[in-house]
């Protein structure tokens, strides 16, 4: 791999959209009003049936990829983001999601000081209202050094402020048997191959709180439960998340 610092490194921010149409705003423009300007922006709409497709039209000239088909659910549509990217590093950034001020990106890159590009950068997440007003800080806060046995504790990094190199991200896609946790599972197959992650100490994202509903948070938590196993092992999980086992196993 390539990994020889690039002075103007180039970021592929993704947003994946489904009838997003009321909180996509705010994204498009937290993207193209960058004042770092090595960015392509894609986005992959799930063949949205709202006025999604209208604003994305109204920001055209500054999208450089714009897919509108179905799609087998949000990682799958996420895969595709991964092929059509051609930038140094991926960002995925939900719609709802903002980058956290205008230069981020700039920041970001010059937070770097090593004659290599690192793997990962990472950063800190604020979570947003609807309105866009700062709620509070993420409750898990990044590692000040992060590698793939930190997530034992859980996602100590938010999926949207975990910056992968795209060789990596390319042979490491999303696996789509998991429904709302392949994130997690991602970033820790991310994180095994590399060598040099970057914590830019930077908040990098705005993360809009939406409620999840919580028959889905239920199995969200199994999934998560059953990848830690998966890389972690048994005991570790137990023994990590044992609240988690009780509120999985025995809530009624």
């Amino acid at each position: 791999m390539h990994n020889l610092l690039h002075p103007h490194p180039k970021f592929s921010i993704i947003t994946v959209t489904y009838n997003a149409a009321e909180v996509l705003e705010d994204t498009i423009q937290s993207v193209i009003s960058q004042t770092y300007r090595n960015v392509e922006y894609i986005i992959v709409d799930g063949k949205s049936k709202d006025g999604t497709l209208s604003l994305i039209d109204k920001y055209r000239e500054w999208i450089h990829h714009i897919v509108s088909e179905p799609d087998k659910g949000l990682y799958d549509a996420m895969n595709k983001g991964i092929q059509l990217a051609t930038g140094d590093y991926l960002c995925f950034l939900n719609a709802g999601d903002r980058l956290h001020s205008d230069d981020t990106l700039l920041q970001m890159v010059h937070s770097l000081r090593s004659q290599l590009l690192p793997d990962v950068l990472y950063g800190e997440t604020a979570i947003i209202n609807e309105k866009g007003d700062f709620l509070c800080m993420r409750r898990l806060s990044a590692p000040e050094e992060l590698t793939w046995k930190s997530f034992k504790k859980g996602m100590l990094v938010c999926h949207q402020a975990f910056f992968a190199r795209r060789e990596l991200a390319v042979k490491t896609l999303y696996d789509l048997q998991y429904r709302f946790s392949a994130d997690f599972d991602w970033c820790i197959r991310i994180m095994k191959q590399t060598k040099q992650l970057h914590n830019t100490r930077l908040t990098l994202i705005d993360y809009l709180n939406e409620g999840m509903t919580t028959k889905n948070h239920k199995a969200s938590l199994k999934e998560r439960f059953r990848i830690m196993v998966k890389h972690y092992g048994w005991i570790s999980t137990v023994l990590h998340h044992s609240w988690f086992v009780i509120r999985l196993f025995y809530k009624p």
